[in-house]
């Protein structure tokens, strides 16, 4: 169903309605609701799991979905009013500008909100968005803070228009003098998952490293559409000639043969990986301990691999498909939009994330406070 509705999820640019109503049915926007709610608190190797298998029906409705699911994980590490109130249905789609271009401003009780926020994916169909805000000290320090904001305080742009990842909706999110109280705020603690005034801050499981979390839910997206993309490919090639030679079948030449095989066991590696950055998270969490800087510098790097590995493995395909590939109607170039766009991602850029990993591994500094 959701392969079917990819075109126009990407016509509409927005996730239709059906999908949404599916996945609710589904519970996938109870993932990672603690039971107390009633959410099914699933660990973050089953939520990666669920996220990839969405991303292979749809890129677009796998992106928006790690979204919500990914920051309604993060609303668990807000004090209890907080999450009283968000999770009160037990279902929940939160979305996030998580890029500090807000101000937040002391008032009784909370802050005074201002800001706009790009790229800010799934605010069209969510409940609630956390919004990265500065706050300056009467010292005149800047500090980062997390508010958690009901949609109907929020403005929405219609400003997504793109090549690649078009259903996202990652429109601009707008706030205007918006009264936050204080129990909807974090601070920086939120990124070791250190908050206290909550009742799971001392529970074991669950209290995971936020950018290792976000980026292991991230990472399956990208498995999920080089999956589509090698079953996408695989299908067409019965009875499919090479134009313009000898050969009556495409899957008969050893070059198909060998290029299949090397994007089969690109995505194939990049599994592997994600296992075992799995484990250690699990592991780490049931334990009740932090990740170590090398560990999280791992995930870092390792999930930028995926994400330039998985892209390798689809442009492959790409590379020794006929030429109605590029016709809208063909899937199987929406996926190789989908990824080539969604590698663009400024946490989860090759480049950026390869380096945290190669500086770590050398004694030095990562180079960036998001590992």
């Amino acid at each position: 169903m959701l392969r079917k509705n990819a075109g126009d999820t990407e016509i509409a640019r927005w996730i239709v309605d059906e999908n949404i109503d599916i996945l609710e049915k589904a519970g996938v926007f109870r993932t990672a609701v603690p039971e107390r709610f009633g959410g099914l608190d699933l660990p973050v190797e089953q939520q990666a799991a669920v996220l990839a298998e969405i991303a292979r029906g749809c890129g677009s409705t796998g992106w928006v979905s790690m979204v919500w699911v990914s920051t309604a994980w993060i609303a668990t590490l807000y004090p209890d009013r907080a999450q009283e109130e968000v999770f009160a249905n037990g279902s929940v789609r939160i979305s996030g500008g998580f890029t500090p271009s807000g101000t937040l401003v002391p008032t009784e009780g909370g802050y005074i909100l201002n800001g706009s926020w790009r790229f800010n994916t799934g605010v069209r169909g969510a409940q609630w968005n956390v919004h990265a805000a500065l706050v300056e000290h009467p010292d005149g320090r800047h500090e980062e803070l997390f508010a958690l904001v009901p949609i109907e305080d929020i403005t929405v742009a219609d400003d997504w228009d793109v090549f690649g990842a078009g259903g996202t909706g990652s429109a601009t999110s707008t706030v205007k003098d918006v009264f936050v109280p204080a129990h909807r705020v974090v601070d920086g603690a939120v990124f070791d998952a250190s908050t206290r005034d909550r009742w799971n801050a001392d529970v074991k499981g669950r209290n995971y490293n936020l950018t290792s979390y976000v980026l292991a839910t991230c990472a399956p997206v990208y498995l999920g559409i080089a999956k589509a993309a090698l079953e996408l490919f695989v299908e067409r090639l019965p009875g499919k000639a090479i134009t313009y030679t000898n050969w009556t079948e495409q899957r008969e030449h050893p070059h198909t043969q060998i290029q299949l095989a090397h994007a089969v066991n690109k995505v194939a590696s990049c599994e592997a990986l994600s296992r075992d950055w799995l484990r250690v998270m699990q592991d780490r969490a049931d334990r009740g301990e932090k990740m170590t800087v090398l560990e999280k510098a791992t995930v870092r790097g390792q999930v930028g691999y995926v994400v330039q590995a998985t892209k390798e493995a689809v442009e492959t395909l790409y590379g020794i498909s006929s030429a109605s590939t590029i016709l809208r109607s063909n899937p199987f170039q929406r996926a190789f939009r989908d990824i080539e766009a969604l590698a663009l991602h400024g946490l989860l850029t090759p480049v950026s994330s390869l380096e945290a990993h190669g500086r770590v591994l050398l004694g030095l500094d990562p180079g960036t406070d998001y590992i």
